[in-house]
């Protein structure tokens, strides 16, 4: 249980928060690449601030403030030039760094007083690694943008999945940390959907699925490790031998979940504001040493669906089962004076003491856990990852393609099958 106080600490993500401060010294994806191909401007919010996020016609990428700082219009309709983003209501141009660079009226009636160089905007550092978009919103020197192995890894084959969640980020993050979920939301309930769905009946394949997620949990463990927490867990029929205990998977600090074994993938939790979540899910197949797969120039997006146009939200996948925990709470904001923790719980007090441990040495002016200043460190981070883990559940070779399931809904499936036909 948390107090109030506690709770908003936590929670709270905007401008001079606690927890704003330490999240604004980590690179956060903002949009995927292809995002900006068919429309060069796009309405962004992060960490509770209004941005556009654009590209002009050098192929330069921007971030700003959403609104001009003249009449207050929205920028998201401006124009792109050259260099920067020209507002479409009375012409200024604003430049990467949100500094106004040509105002056509002041200019010509009184261009001595260089108005433009008094108009500075918010502007903030954009980066692109492996098809996503970054973006940095704290203070100068902006650390390195983390090379992590599924951004960078050669020979796979890459794929961004989003959803707009509305959940606080906190709620989407205490889920990672949550192992005992998979028997019961992915296990009993899954098979409780897919019978209601089926008229009572299973096929071979769900069956195999459900057996897999509805063994039970004997024990759980967490440990925190250079780069978060180490999420262990023995199921039924299991030992501390077996993958799930000895490797485990991880939690990188803050907020990203790394899963391995037949599902390569992080899931990034970006904070938008108090209330809203854009979940990024980042996958890759490897088609493993004997096939070699041509370079891939677009990294596709596929919108998850998590609510019917009724408000009821999906339940049939597991992907929508974890949105349904962090969204279906009552609040966008759980409030977690009213919460009971238990033995299942540990990893979730874990990675709270870590926040408020990490949000302590920024307000002491330190660097927290996987900010990068060395260019040695971040060349390739590798990330400890369980090799076999999702393959337990029948899901194979070819097959695999079939999986992360943000997959499911886009062309990418289709897509890595033409061209593992073609090589």
């Amino acid at each position: 249980m948390l107090t109030a106080r506690e709770n908003a600490e936590l929670t709270q993500v905007g401008p001079g928060t606690p927890m704003g401060a330490l999240l604004r010294r980590y690179w956060h994806p903002v949009a995927a690449a292809v995002e900006l191909h068919d429309d060069p401007a796009k309405e962004v919010r992060l960490l509770g601030e209004d941005l556009v996020l654009y590209q002009d016609r050098s192929g330069g990428i921007g971030l700003i403030d959403r609104f001009c700082a003249h009449r207050r219009v929205n920028l998201a309709y401006g124009i792109p030039e050259e260099h920067g983003l020209r507002c479409m209501y009375h012409g200024w141009l604003y430049d990467k760094t949100g500094q106004c660079i040509e105002q056509p009226f002041e200019e010509t009636v009184r261009p001595e007083a260089r108005f433009k160089d008094k108009i500075k905007m918010k502007g903030y550092p954009v980066q692109e690694l492996g098809g996503l978009l970054f973006a940095y919103l704290g203070p100068q020197p902006a650390p390195l943008l983390p090379r992590w192995d599924l951004l960078v890894r050669e020979n796979v084959y890459r794929h961004i999945g989003s959803a707009v969640v509305k959940a606080n980020w906190l709620q989407t993050m205490e889920n990672s940390l949550d192992p005992i979920h998979l028997e019961h939301l992915h296990g009993t309930y899954m098979e409780y959907v897919l019978r209601q769905a089926g008229g009572g009946q299973l096929t071979q394949n769900q069956e195999g699925f459900l057996r897999f997620f509805k063994r039970q949990h004997l024990k759980v463990g967490f440990e925190i490790f250079e780069h978060g927490i180490i999420k262990r867990r023995v199921l039924e029929g299991e030992t501390e031998n077996d993958e799930g205990w000895r490797t485990g998977h991880p939690i990188l600090f803050p907020n990203i979940l790394r899963l391995g074994g037949g599902l390569l993938e992080f899931q990034f939790r970006v904070p938008l504001d108090d209330q809203h979540t854009r979940n990024f899910w980042y996958g890759c197949f490897d088609p493993g040493p004997d096939v070699v797969l041509p370079p891939q120039t677009v990294v596709s997006l596929t919108e998850v669906p998590h609510q019917r146009a009724d408000g009821r939200f999906v339940t049939d996948f597991v992907d929508a089962q974890d949105m349904l925990s962090w969204a279906a709470t009552g609040l966008p904001t759980v409030d977690r004076q009213e919460e009971s923790l238990g033995e299942s719980d540990v990893g979730i007090i874990l990675y709270r003491r870590l926040l408020k441990e990490q949000m302590g040495l920024v307000q002491d002016g330190a660097d927290p856990m996987n900010v990068f200043r060395d260019p040695a460190r971040n060349q390739y981070i590798s990330v400890v990852e369980e090799k076999d883990f999702y393959s337990r559940t029948g899901t194979k070779g070819a097959d695999a393609i079939k999986y992360p399931e943000a997959a499911w809904y886009g062309p990418v499936v289709e897509a890595l099958r033409k061209v593992l036909a073609e090589v």
